[in-house]
């Protein structure tokens, strides 16, 4: 792969921009807004709806992103294995990515599970009310919490992101240099 990636290092960022921006939006906008509705039977409706509107987008922003960050993980292989702290911040970085994804899907299935719901009164998206089918409360508290962790751990990936983008300095990168010059001149100090 050449030196330049600014293809895949786009589609890795601009993903992540779009799958954390639209969970966040998400919980705080869509979620919100749909508490807002005056009409307690039509809350769940109104986000459920909201939702999977944006599931395609997301769908391509996490396919977009996984495709950006493979091929960035190629591109820097040798990085990886020769200098200290990649190969960390790499495995870091793919747990996130793995519990963000199987996340992502426990959402779908919730949303799903939410729509059977449609027409139940509930406070918020989130919140049930009073007379709120035990079913569909379980749910929303179910949506709760992974309205906020799907968002804290593509939170965490920027973060881990922005650690490599640090470890991608010259002066970073000269330890791992002389590691892979070590190895190639006396293939034993492996």
């Amino acid at each position: 792969m050449s030196e330049n990636n600014t293809v895949i290092r786009s589609m890795h960022d601009l993903g992540l921009a779009a799958w954390f921006g639209g969970s966040l939006m998400g919980a705080v906008g869509l979620n919100g807004a749909a508490a807002g509705v005056d009409n307690p039977r039509e809350r769940f409706e109104v986000a459920t709806h909201g939702w999977a509107r944006w599931a395609p987008v997301n769908a391509a922003a996490v396919g977009m992103h996984l495709i950006g960050a493979t091929g960035m993980l190629i591109a820097n292989r040798d990085r990886v294995s020769n200098q200290k702290g990649v190969g960390t911040s790499s495995l870091v970085k793919t747990a996130l990515t793995a519990a963000s994804v199987g996340l992502g899907g426990y959402a779908v299935k919730l949303n799903r599970d939410a729509a059977q719901s449609s027409g139940a009164p509930v406070e918020g998206a989130t919140e049930p009310a009073p007379g709120t089918p035990s079913g569909a409360a379980t749910t929303q508290r179910q949506l709760k919490a992974v309205q906020w962790a799907l968002p804290a751990l593509t939170g965490a990936l920027v973060v881990v992101s922005a650690l490599q983008g640090e470890q991608q300095k010259p002066s970073q990168q000269l330890a791992g240099k002389a590691k892979q010059l070590l190895n190639v001149a006396n293939p034993l100090a492996k």
